[in-house]
């Protein structure tokens, strides 16, 4: 359920972290986004999300490791869940998935993570294939950059103006 901006700038960080969490699973993030309360408004707090990225490489893999293959339904509950179904309701080739998934794990050691929403199985499917192109560092880079969008779509749904 969204929090009004209200509401998240005076609840206690106990109750807001578990939200940001949700939106992006590294904790420089979230204590950075709890710190500078009160937003004026969510533009004030998504400057201040956009601040704190670019993600350094060890909050990158460990923040990976929440997400779901793409193209496979999340098993846990809860927003982030939610979200993640959402965002891949695009994805309608699941064995093409599976087979590219493998490829990228193999190559890189990692889920293949993308910003997924609003966006088809096909260009997702011919943008982990491309990727397979990077060097080990280049494609950590651009998996935290898609964090990051992910990270702002998910704070967009979770605080509400």
């Amino acid at each position: 359920m969204p929090l009004a901006l209200a509401e998240f700038n005076s609840a206690s960080a106990e109750e807001v972290r578990p939200v940001l969490s949700a939106c992006l699973a590294v904790p420089r993030w979230v204590d950075a986004l709890l710190a500078a309360r009160p937003y004026a408004d969510f533009a004030a707090l998504s400057t201040t999300a956009d601040q704190v990225t670019p993600l350094r490489r060890n909050e990158i893999r460990a923040a990976i490791a929440a997400h779901p293959r793409i193209g496979e339904q999340p098993a846990s509950k809860g927003s982030d869940a939610d979200w993640s179904r959402s965002e891949q309701s695009g994805v309608d080739n699941p064995d093409e998935f599976a087979a590219a998934n493998a490829a990228y794990e193999e190559r890189f050691g990692h889920v293949f993570l993308v910003c997924a929403s609003g966006r088809s199985g096909e260009e997702l499917l011919a943008n982990l294939r491309s990727r397979l192109g990077n060097d080990p560092e280049t494609e950590l880079d651009v998996a935290g950059a898609e964090l990051a969008k992910i990270a702002r779509l998910r704070l967009a749904k979770a605080i509400t103006a």
